[in-house]
């Protein structure tokens, strides 16, 4: 992964001439140049890639309630689908959209290792079996010592490896990993020459119906530690914090119709089913392997609790010794990280990455 890091616009100065001026004109003067208040942002565009946890964006949009929550607010949101999930973070990190979903190790590795404030304004899931290692040969991960294995490279997909590794006393020198891209992975597990492989759903059912597929280790086994969610730029955040509150109410109503237990949940579920490859059974499915927060009560509660910091010191060591904190990084703490309540990670100097639970906490006390 390549981060991108935007260079400031070069701002043009025009040289003055001394004038001898009065008082008047030294005020006139003064005041031509006091620079105007610029108005708050008012359009904006959010990126999202298929996957379970973010199926809701595609629903709000169409079923019109992001226009609901964005007129409410007097702002405009506009909801894009990118079908590369890596390249929508890179447009992202580039300005192009002002907020993206994503996981909590590529906010780190991406947006912010290239220098662009990025804000988790809605915690909205974590990985439940979601992401697994599915072997034709090895039954546990002691057993996939010396074996060759498929994944997307310095993806999650590598991560949740590394620590599968690391419950059997493993280390990745004890392995060789083939980086594949997520379009090749089922194709490349049927091939004879591939025995492991490492992905993420609906891929990973896929792979996992296989014949003679065995389930090695999935995220469940780490719970927490693959978190989705989205996150935007910091300092649109800050001009306009309506912005924020259109998103987590979006969110939220649109996650109490995905949890209804009658018939309007299974008409949005199977809605989401199909938007994504899939239907009703499989969608449901994929939830039932994820974690979702579906009350900001819940969200709130995750983003506040101790447990979070230390997942992302640990996702901090994973990236630093992939070098996916940037060429100048010298050590795991070289992008700093806020968490609720004040709790810093790694360089305060330079915190670019922020878990905010203050406008879920809003939707959680009816405040929105």
């Amino acid at each position: 992964m390549l981060c991108r890091t935007q260079r400031a616009p070069r701002l043009r100065f025009t040289r003055l001439r001394s004038l001898a001026l009065g008082a008047a004109g030294v005020a006139a003067l003064a005041l031509s140049f006091a620079p105007a208040e610029a108005a708050p942002k008012k359009d904006f565009n959010i990126a999202w890639t298929i996957y379970v946890g973010w199926m809701p964006w595609a629903y709000a949009a169409d079923a019109g309630i992001v226009k609901k929550w964005a007129d409410k607010y007097g702002i405009t949101i506009d909801v894009t689908q990118i079908n590369d999930y890596v390249e929508s973070i890179n447009q992202y990190t580039a300005g192009k959209f002002d907020g993206v979903t994503l996981t909590n190790m590529d906010a780190l590795t991406i947006p912010a290792a290239g220098g662009v404030d990025t804000t988790a304004v809605i915690i909205g899931d974590f990985s439940n079996g979601n992401d697994g290692i599915v072997s034709k040969t090895a039954k546990t991960p002691a057993e996939l010592k010396g074996q060759s294995i498929n994944l997307v490279e310095l993806s999650v997909s590598h991560y949740l490896l590394a620590r599968a590794l690391e419950t059997a006393g493993l280390a990745e020198k004890d392995v060789k990993v083939v980086n594949t891209s997520d379009a090749d992975m089922v194709a490349a597990f049927k091939s004879a020459d591939v025995t492991t492989v490492v992905t993420w759903n609906p891929l990973l059912a896929e792979v996992e119906a296989e014949p003679g597929a065995n389930k090695v280790f999935n995220s469940s086994q780490i719970p927490g530690e693959i978190i989705d969610m989205l996150g935007v730029n910091s300092e649109t955040l800050k001009d306009n914090p309506d912005f924020g509150k259109a998103l987590v109410g979006i969110w939220y109503e649109t996650l109490a119709l995905i949890a209804d237990p009658g018939e309007k949940g299974k008409e949005v579920r199977a809605e989401l089913g199909k938007l994504s490859g899939t239907d009703l059974a499989g969608y449901d499915a994929q939830l039932a392997a994820t974690k979702m927060f579906f009350t900001p009560a819940e969200a709130v509660a995750f983003t506040k609790s101790a447990a979070l910091p230390k997942t992302m010191d640990l996702v901090s060591s994973f990236s630093f010794e992939h070098g996916l904190l940037g060429d100048g990084a010298k050590s795991k703490d070289a992008v700093g990280m806020a968490f609720p309540g004040g709790v810093t990670l790694g360089s305060p100097d330079n915190v670019k990455l922020r878990f905010d639970d203050s406008f879920m906490a809003m939707a959680a006390d009816g405040k929105l």
